[in-house]
């Protein structure tokens, strides 16, 4: 079953989004079982909602290839990790 994933990443800015993600080259390369990413500005931080296949899924990507980004990046990347909020997914419409 799909999983929606809620991440907040208190402090963080579009400037270090956009670092991790053009770093992992997403747009290009999306990792393996994501459905749908998103990201914008939230009260206090940097908010992203995904939609993954499985939560495995996601933490493998966090474990992997998320978290070796961010440790290549230092200071540019979010510091700290993310509240997280996961929620089962009924239903996904694709265009």
């Amino acid at each position: 079953m799909a999983v929606g994933i809620r991440l907040k990443f208190a402090g963080g800015t579009q400037e270090q989004y956009d670092a991790v993600h053009s770093h992992m080259d997403v747009d290009n390369n999306p990792p393996q079982g994501l459905i749908f990413h998103s990201a914008g500005p939230i009260d206090g931080g940097w908010g992203v909602i995904d939609f993954w296949e499985s939560s495995e899924a996601f933490d493998a990507f966090l474990q992997g290839r998320l978290g070796a980004a961010i440790g290549e990046l230092g200071d540019r990347a979010f510091q700290g990790p993310p509240e997280r909020r996961d929620f089962p997914v009924h239903h996904i419409t694709k265009p």
